[in-house]
């Protein structure tokens, strides 16, 4: 028999608990640690959508990148959306595990992907963590084999995440040092500038940031919140099925970017 705590013990050798910020709300969020544990779905973010795909395909755990609750909350009623969500599955008997930004700074972690699946070399994190064995930080920063412009570093982004469109800031016309801080990562914009970059990939940022991408004569790449992460989400499905092979596990099929490019 798996248990969910078997699970999160897994999860957190994966994508440590204690190398998350501290602003976040990781681990077992919801739930019984000796619950046992047939069936675990993986999402980017508990939705509706996702929510309902959990109930009617009876799975026993969500492992979902951002976290639910993420905040504190005072009263689960069904008046909100994200208590609303909590009391289904609360009530559907689902657990809710979170590894967020502690799977973002991992050793094998979403930036660390992003960095390996573009092709770049001599990968370190962006701003190491103090005193750390492992050597890990949040971000990731690495070199192109190539330089090239940015306009064909656009473009191959485009392939690779399978994109028609992508939004930028073209600060610099070329592309060789380049950071990753996935997600809403404009706050990361002096640390890659002062590493040297001349270019930071992340999934959303601020009209604020771009103006200052610009200033510091930097390109900065906005993804989309959704393609910058969801990709892990298909990953940390399958290191799930390495490693507990006689569970069901899939990666949520019914959520989907809220965002329409027309």
């Amino acid at each position: 028999m798996t248990t969910i705590d078997q699970v999160s013990r897994f999860l957190d050798s994966f994508a440590p608990t204690r190398i998350a910020e501290e602003w976040d709300n990781v681990g077992l969020l919801v739930g019984d640690p000796e619950q046992e544990v047939k069936k675990i779905m993986t999402c980017l973010t508990v939705t509706p959508e996702s929510s309902n795909e959990a109930i009617e395909r009876q799975a026993n755990l969500i492992v979902t990148h951002h976290p639910l609750p993420f905040r504190p909350i005072k009263k689960i009623t069904t008046t909100k959306t994200p208590t609303r969500l909590l009391w289904q599955l609360i009530n559907n008997g689902i657990s809710i595990y979170s590894p967020h930004t502690g799977f973002d700074s991992a050793t094998n972690g979403i930036n660390q992907s992003v960095c390996e699946r573009i092709g770049l070399t001599n990968i370190e994190p962006l701003q190491p963590f103090e005193n750390d064995p492992d050597r890990l930080g949040s971000g990731r920063v690495g070199v192109l084999k190539k330089e090239v412009s940015c306009n064909e570093f656009v473009d191959s982004l485009k392939n690779i995440y399978g994109l028609d469109r992508i939004r930028y800031v073209s600060g610099n016309a070329t592309v060789a040092r380049v950071a990753s801080a996935c997600g809403s990562g404009g706050s990361f914009l002096s640390s890659a500038s002062k590493a040297g970059c001349d270019t930071l990939i992340t999934g959303e940022a601020d009209f604020h940031s771009c103006l200052e991408a610009s200033a510091l004569t930097m390109n900065l790449i906005l993804l989309g919140h959704y393609a910058s992460e969801r990709f892990a989400v298909d990953m940390l499905a399958g290191q799930l099925r390495k490693q507990f092979n006689d569970l069901n596990i899939w990666a949520s099929e019914k959520e989907s970017d809220p965002i329409i490019w027309a």
